[in-house]
């Protein structure tokens, strides 16, 4: 099988429809093997966050010299981002064992920053993957069960990957809820970690913080350590009754053990204290909300491994990569990226602008799902800008750039309907003049456009 003919095998298994539980992904892997059993996993979950904290982890993990499979959902800018391997020999050895940098070396070295690389799963893999995986859905729905979804067989071909490439640890990211997603096949996870919960998906999910909370917390597994953030004491409520139910120790990274944070474009400053022990950290991905997103990762990777370095902790922070959260991808004028795409996001999207842009003439570009709630982030964030320029993503699920227009003018006079992110991009460039900032956010399903358009205009200016 080609690649291409992987790509459409996996694209039209979404139209056979889904069968909510895990009796499907169940027996998809059974049929291959239960690779996932064979793995070592930290599994996340979360509304928002869990794709930062999982960065975090991952490269974390890598730094101390182990080989990490990351599977993310959604991806932003390549389809095999989805599913990632740690470069051989990239990674720094030995980290988790031994720590002879002194402490005043360790915040200044960036001599490492781009020393950690991941493999996006090869393309000669996927097909590979799916040769396999393609007469099980077939064997399965002959003899009556459903046919699996995309999300179902790109899991089972990130199980088989990373078994195949002998992954030391595979940090899942899950897909939607927790409960019922396939990634939850996983029986015995070495840990499970929540991030922060607030409500987004409620037609399937729940229209209470208590039933959202509850299906986030269907990946604790009994006996399994769990980790999750201060939040809602609702959430933490749920969590816990299910932890102790299961046996599960519970723990909560406590937000007083965070402080000194300062923000600044080049990267985010803050201190952990951990007993009578301050400890100093750097990371460079950007966000209000980073410092306790890097907090709950340090105290992730402390529940695996009690002997974890300072060196480690902090080059792995340091070295954290993660594409589209808030994300500066150009300078003058200045050029945000963000994945904010439900109320509570939105809120931390605000504060993030509140500090980083202070008194800037803010433009946005706002694409988002028809499905999510857009009038409380458009209610949250407009009232910041200058000018809104509306557009619509590419997802059957978009809401028209037309209506989010309709809806955006209550909070802002100058709106413009820009419809796709050529257009979008070519008004806001204008509006923001030399020293404007353009932020981009609503859906991830945006952000690659806006690069893409970016980099053609670039391209245009060098060739003239």
């Amino acid at each position: 099988m080609k690649y291409e003919e992987a790509r459409e095998f996996i694209r039209k298994s979404d139209e056979f429809g889904w069968r909510p539980g895990l009796e499907t992904i169940t027996e998809l892997m059974r049929r291959l093997g239960n690779p996932q059993d064979e793995l070592r996993v930290i599994h996340v979950a979360g509304t928002n966050g869990k794709g930062s904290v999982s960065a975090f982890i991952a490269y974390i993990l890598a730094t101390g010299g182990y080989r990490v499979g990351r599977y993310i959902s959604p991806s932003v800018f390549s389809y095999r981002e989805k599913i990632m391997i740690n470069s051989r020999g990239d990674y720094i050895q030995g980290y988790i064992q031994k720590d002879n940098t002194p402490q005043d070396e360790i915040s200044q070295d960036t001599s490492l920053q781009d020393s950690i690389l991941w493999d996006a799963i090869p393309r000669e893999t996927v097909a590979r993957a799916v040769d396999i995986i393609k007469p099980a859905c077939e064997a399965m729905v002959k003899e009556g069960f459903a046919h699996p979804t995309s999300f179902e067989i790109e899991t089972a071909m990130a199980f088989l990957y990373f078994l195949w490439e002998k992954t030391d640890y595979a940090v899942l990211e899950v897909g939607l809820g927790g409960r019922l997603d396939a990634t939850n096949i996983i029986k015995r996870p070495l840990l499970s970690v929540i991030t922060s919960i607030s409500m987004d998906h409620v037609g399937i999910l729940g229209d209470t913080i208590e039933k959202i909370a509850k299906e986030k917390a269907g990946i604790i597994k009994e006996g399994v350590p769990v980790i999750t953030c201060a939040q809602d004491p609702r959430v933490i409520s749920v969590l816990n009754e299910r932890a102790g139910r299961l046996q599960a120790p519970f723990h909560i990274s406590d937000p007083a053990r965070l402080c000194n944070i300062r923000y600044s474009l080049e990267g985010t400053e803050f201190s952990h204290i951990q007993g009578n022990i301050t400890q100093q950290y750097k990371i460079c991905l950007l966000g209000q909300y980073q410092p306790a997103n890097a907090q709950l990762a340090i105290e992730a990777v402390k529940l695996l491994f009690r002997d974890v370095t300072e060196t480690t902790l902090r080059k792995g922070l340091l070295l954290a990569k993660w594409p589209g959260r808030f994300e500066l991808i150009h300078k003058n004028p200045y050029i945000i990226i963000d994945g904010a795409h439900n109320e509570a996001a939105a809120v931390t999207l605000r504060k993030s602008i509140e500090i980083y842009f202070t008194n800037h003439r803010i433009i946005y570009i706002i694409g988002i799902l028809a499905d999510k709630d857009y009038r409380s982030i458009l209610r949250i964030t407009v009232p910041l800008a200058k000018a809104v320029i509306a557009v619509t993503p590419d997802n059957r699920r978009a809401l028209p750039s037309h209506e989010l227009a309709g809806e955006a003018g209550a909070y802002c006079d100058k709106v413009y309907d820009a419809r796709n992110m050529d257009n979008a991009l070519a008004i806001a460039l204008r509006e923001a003049g030399s020293d404007g900032v353009i932020i981009a956010f609503g859906s991830l399903f945006c952000l690659s456009s806006l690069v893409n358009a970016l980099k053609v205009r670039k391209d245009d200016k060098d060739d003239r």
